[in-house]
């Protein structure tokens, strides 16, 4: 684990406080900054993929409709 150094406003510091007030016993500063930051690059992370996804879905979807209807087709045969 690295150690960095960053500068925190008063009014964040003291959100951060209160998170901390209601945290378990064992839990400090650094841990709660860490699962913060953790958690918000996960939620980008997440965004970038789905954003790509929903370009490749975009490009494709008359294709992917049309293999959807023949699908459909196919399984509502007797």
């Amino acid at each position: 684990m690295k150690t960095i150094a960053i500068t925190i406003d008063d009014e964040t510091l003291s959100l951060l406080d209160e998170l901390m007030a209601g945290a378990p016993r064992r839990r400090t500063r650094s841990a709660l900054v860490r699962a913060a930051l953790r958690e918000f690059a996960e939620r980008k992370r997440r965004r970038v993929i789905e954003a790509r996804e929903q370009e490749i879905f975009r490009r494709n979807r008359k294709q992917l409709a049309r293999e959807a209807r023949l699908l459909i087709k196919e399984q509502a045969r007797p």
